[in-house]
């Protein structure tokens, strides 16, 4: 790993999960419903929660009847996620670009813009090609990403966000190739600094990553609703793909 690895700090840091303590869990789970009606997995099947964070994905797939596994690089994500362990339902610290278990999941899942991190091509690369590796053969890969397109065009440059009595400063920009977003906030006397750095990643370069890691691409969506995806007015960038 990087020094520049801005996500092994800020993922974590409680300020994140403070920041970002109000996410949908609502529009979370109507989305993973809607995923495993139209995949239809059987019982029987081992998911995987790729990039997992707390585990709110994974602990709502294990509620339906399913054998699920989640991986963070974060220690207090995967912390917090095992206190919903169960025989069912497990956790563990793995970095993305390292393949957790070979030919093992028929299903995996990298949900909420869980990618595209790294500086290095190389690196998404490694991340795309170590699902692959531990998925089985026919094995499916979902990832769920942003429409960068659309983000690009519509960037709220600033915005003033308190949560738990801490004003975040948030400042975002685009560039070279990057949707950066610069946090910043005091607390109990203490100035605080953060950046989050996601590579803009087109339609047409995850064609390229799934082709190099054989998974062929079956499906594409929009919106969490799975409706089909517009480059100029959809939400999201959902990817279904199958391993050869």
């Amino acid at each position: 790993m990087s020094d520049n690895d801005w996500f092994i700090d800020w993922f974590n840091s409680p300020y994140y999960h403070i920041l970002y303590k109000d996410r949908d869990d609502i529009e979370a789970k109507k989305f993973i419903s809607n995923l495993i009606k139209h995949l239809n997995p059987y019982t029987e099947d081992f998911l995987l929660d790729v990039a997992c964070g707390k585990g709110r994905h994974a602990v709502f797939m294990a509620s339906l009847g399913y054998y699920v596994e989640g991986f963070d690089l974060s220690e207090n994500s995967i912390a917090h996620a095992k206190e919903f362990e169960s025989e069912f339902l497990k956790f563990y610290i793995n970095d993305i670009r390292t393949p957790s278990k070979i030919n093992y999941y028929q299903y995996a899942f990298n949900l909420f813009t869980s990618f595209g991190y790294f500086d290095d091509y190389q690196d998404n690369q490694k991340a795309i090609n170590a699902i692959a590796e531990s998925l089985t053969d026919n094995g499916v890969l979902v990832m769920d990403f942003m429409n960068c397109n659309k983000v690009i065009n519509n960037l709220t440059q600033k915005e003033v966000k308190t949560v738990d009595n801490v004003k975040f400063n948030i400042t975002r920009s685009y560039n070279n190739g990057h949707i950066i977003k610069d946090i910043e906030f005091k607390d109990k006397g203490v100035n605080f600094n953060y950046q989050e750095n996601v590579k803009a990643i087109s339609l047409s370069e995850f064609k390229n990553y799934f082709n190099t890691a054989n998974l062929n691409i079956e499906s594409i969506f929009g919106d969490y609703e799975l409706n089909s995806f517009d480059i100029e007015s959809s939400d999201r960038l959902i990817i279904i793909a199958r391993k050869n």
